[in-house]
């Protein structure tokens, strides 16, 4: 029988560590058989379904940063097979739920008084579990259906222990390598993920997420309720509708034009905010987005949104007009004036053309299969064929969570399987900027 604290991380950063490591031992023998069947053809998955049901539960039972790499596996067409990505998107949107009595508490303190005085009604069952929180359906006073998103307690303390025993890896690594930059790129994921244990953050960013994508009328975005928010409690409009984890595990009940459909609106989703105000959504992976009955998409989750800075945002712009024109284009040079650091060598220039070459397949190719794309794949063989060019090169630390964003969007779109014209989504979201 599951007691009242089974939901709670373990916070130490030597216990957080030793069930890691424990989960490792577990799992390490199921990923080298795999593997070797992998290079013989054989198996398509690194992760048998068994190692992948040890890693949800000991994830699961974790929260935390652990929790979001788990999650972000989950997305992984090249490593898992489409039934044990199944089994390991569970962590998307489930874990082992606070009881009753603890979300009570935390509404209570947060809010100032008891949920049954702040809400019309307020469903105890949570509607979906995560990393950081859970989320309940509720109701306001005058029947407007809410989401409430509550914060476990002592979660900053297991994603601080999570963070400390990351940046002592990446403190080894930067000393045994001289990699230095390594700890800029540390520091600004720590800072962004500490700041997502703030609701009240979390609002600020939904309301400039929505100014943002106010232009993309088939986006809805959650309209939030500031009274009944506070440091460890959200509270935003409730928005019904399949996730995209459900819709990619029914995909092939779905004809190739709802695939490119949705496919669209994801596009449009992380990209539209970005090209036309700098502003983007650095935590795309499936639980986080709705297919509405209306046709559009819901957008969720705002604590990993990312406003990056002026001269980013137009680097891109030009680039993506370039492509989309078929006009020429300097890939040295844009990686400059983004704030990329590389020096003049021909073999810097051929690695930089063709790593852009593939990760804009899609505007370039009409129409474009994601089935058979193999982006993410590709790009990985790439940078291990060139490790020592890539190496040389820096990129800005705002390069973190951009990345963070289109590689999980590359990630879904081959999992959608989508084909069509991506180009012409391109076009019109340029078209769109004054």
């Amino acid at each position: 029988m599951a007691k009242d604290d089974d939901y709670k991380p373990t916070t130490g950063r030597f216990g957080r560590l030793a069930k890691l490591a424990a989960l490792s031992a577990r799992v390490s023998g199921d990923v080298v058989s795999r593997g070797v069947k992998r290079l013989t053809g054989a198996d398509a998955s690194v992760l048998g379904a068994s190692a992948a049901e040890k890693l949800v539960a000991t994830l699961g039972d974790l929260k935390g940063l652990a929790m979001k790499v788990g999650q972000a596996v989950s997305m992984d067409p090249d490593m898992l097979s489409p039934e044990v990505r199944a089994v390991v998107a569970r962590l998307q949107n489930q874990a082992p739920p606070m009881p009753w009595a603890t979300v009570r508490e935390v509404l209570t303190q947060e809010l100032g008084r008891p949920p049954e005085e702040a809400f019309g009604t307020f469903e105890q069952p949570p509607l979906a579990s995560a990393s950081l929180g859970q989320v309940h359906r509720a109701t306001l006073k005058d029947g407007t259906p809410v989401a409430v998103k509550v914060q476990y307690p002592e979660i900053a303390n297991a994603l601080m222990a999570d963070l400390d025993n990351l940046g002592a890896m990446v403190s080894v690594v930067a000393a045994s390598t001289r990699l230095l930059h390594g700890k800029a790129y540390y520091a600004e994921l720590r800072e962004h993920l500490l700041e997502e244990l703030d609701y009240r953050e979390e609002a600020a960013r939904a309301k400039q997420f929505a100014l943002a994508a106010a232009p993309l009328p088939d986006l809805r975005v959650p309209k939030v309720y500031d009274e009944l928010t506070g440091e460890k409690v959200l509270t935003l409009e409730l928005l019904e509708g399949e996730t995209l984890k459900d819709f990619q595990q029914r995909l092939p009940e779905h004809s190739e034009e709802e695939k490119y459909r949705v496919s669209r609106l994801l596009v449009r989703a992380i990209w539209g905010p970005f090209l036309l105000t700098g502003t983007i959504h650095a935590d795309p992976h499936p639980g986080n987005f709705l297919a509405m009955k209306d046709g559009s998409l819901g957008v969720l989750d705002f604590g990993a949104i990312k406003q990056l800075p002026p001269a980013w945002v137009d680097v891109n712009r030009r680039l993506y007009r370039a492509l989309v024109e078929k006009a020429p284009w300097d890939a040295v040079a844009l990686s400059r004036q983004s704030g990329f650091a590389l020096d003049d060598s021909k073999q810097t220039r051929e690695f930089v053309e063709k790593v852009i070459h593939i990760i804009t397949r899609s505007v370039q190719t009409v129409p474009f299969d994601y089935e058979q794309a193999t982006v993410i794949r590709d790009l990985r063989a790439h940078f291990v064929a060139s490790a020592l060019v890539a190496a040389k090169i820096r990129p800005p630390k705002e390069a973190v969570m951009f990345f963070r964003a289109v590689g999980g969007l590359s990630m879904n779109l081959e999992n959608l399987k989508a084909k069509g014209d991506f180009h012409r989504v391109y076009q019109e979201m340029l078209a769109l900027i004054p």
